[in-house]
């Protein structure tokens, strides 16, 4: 007696997957990742825009640094 079957068989269906509630701690991790996630964009586009940097460079630190040791 000869097979009819050939070729590859159909795999065999994974099983669901059951939903989980989220508790308070994860929903917070979320939206604090989330929030890092969109203040990290908007420094970057703030840097690709090509502005001067926040703090007055090197020449402001070396300003403030002598004035705080000649008093």
């Amino acid at each position: 007696m000869s097979s009819r079957q050939g070729g590859k068989l159909k795999p065999l269906k994974a099983a669901k997957k059951e939903k989980k509630e989220e508790t308070e701690d994860e929903a917070a991790f979320k939206q604090k990742k989330k929030e890092e996630a969109d203040a990290l964009k908007a420094a970057r586009e703030k840097a690709m825009k090509g502005g001067p940097l926040v703090g007055g460079g090197i020449k402001k630190l070396v300003d403030r640094f002598y004035s705080l040791n000649s008093n």
